[in-house]
């Protein structure tokens, strides 16, 4: 197997120190255009690569992020389109700063172990999470110990750590005013877990809305996977068999009552109107098309990577931003 070229070997070809080629290939921009040139060619003509390890025991820097998501894989490469959604918004984001995407999956006491291994030995230049459950220590530990750490969602606990997150409360509030403007009066909700900040404050907008409009609330709790969905809105349909909508906190669950209600006997939105919340791709196609609250999966990726990328470089940024809902009425309803 041929040796890689070394720095030696690429300052003899540009006719160079070793410490202007070591320079040049960090990103300095305090050599000469035409030095800056000549070490280029000799880089490209040797096929010169950096030695990626070596350098960053000089840098402090391995220009590799970490996406930890505390779910397991079964989870995040299902049908649910926001995990996706997530990854292509933080891929994006991190590919034009030329940075790597590491992804590192905690959905187990062991993997979670690992993650924190990994993340506290500094092997990345920052953290990001999605999907947060619980009070989990670790985001607050690796801002503690001066790790750049971003959340998607804002940390349940007293954590002191930047975060993006969504409009959930108000997002909710105008799907059930959508729904008491078409008439509803018996308005249930499939909630989401209430160890998730997303499943909270969806329950809260939900109750909200309906204490201010003086109408009683009738709950149901699911994860915001498809099964949990069904066995809700079962649940729902047997405590109160008159219930005339219901909004489920993810869309995967308002696809699952969708059918549960079809099975059922119950015509949507004529007897049972049905609103949920994500707007992922299959929103527009279930039977009938749902009303959602469309939260921008993608841009609240985008977002965090960009705050972490500004943090890692020494600035200060917002504890929390946060990003609005809309709703996308559709024939559910």
């Amino acid at each position: 197997m041929a040796q890689r070229p070394t720095l030696e070997e690429v300052a003899r070809r540009a006719g160079v120190s070793r410490a202007t080629v070591s320079r040049v290939v960090n990103g300095s921009t305090t050599v000469a255009g035409p030095i800056q040139e000549a070490v280029r060619r000799a880089v490209a003509e040797l096929g010169y690569a950096p030695n990626l390890a070596a350098r960053s025991l000089v840098t402090h820097r391995t220009d590799s992020i970490a996406l930890v998501m505390p779910e397991a894989a079964t989870r995040v490469f299902s049908d649910d389109q926001v995990f996706p959604g997530i990854i292509h918004g933080v891929s994006q984001e991190l590919e034009a700063a030329d940075k790597q995407l590491v992804l590192m999956l905690a959905g187990s006491p062991a993997g979670h172990a690992r993650v924190r291994r990994y993340t506290t030995g500094r092997h990345v230049d920052g953290v990001l999470f999605a999907s947060l459950h619980g009070a989990d220590p670790l985001p607050g530990t690796l801002a503690a110990l001066g790790i750049p750490t971003v959340c998607s969602g804002r940390p349940l606990g007293e954590q002191s750590v930047p975060y993006v997150d969504v409009d959930h409360a108000g997002g909710v509030a105008r799907a059930v005013a959508h729904l008491i403007d078409s008439g509803r009066r018996r308005i249930a909700t499939i909630a989401g877990p209430q160890d998730m900040v997303a499943g909270i404050e969806r329950l809260t907008g939900y109750r909200d809305a309906l204490a201010a409009a003086g109408l009683p609330t009738l709950v149901a709790y699911g994860d915001f996977t498809r099964d949990s969905g069904a066995a809700a809105m079962r649940e729902l349909l047997d405590r109160r068999p008159d219930l005339d909508a219901v909004f489920a906190a993810s869309d995967l669950m308002a696809h699952a009552a969708l059918r549960t209600l079809r099975d059922s006997g119950r015509q949507v939105p004529q007897d049972v109107a049905v609103v949920g919340f994500d707007d992922i791709s299959s929103a527009a196609y279930t039977e009938p098309p749902l009303t959602t609250v469309r939260q921008p999966i993608r841009q609240i990726g985008r977002v965090m990577t960009r705050l972490l990328l500004r943090l890692a470089a020494g600035e200060q940024i917002d504890q929390a931003t946060i990003l609005p809902t809309t709703l996308i009425p559709r024939a559910s309803t």
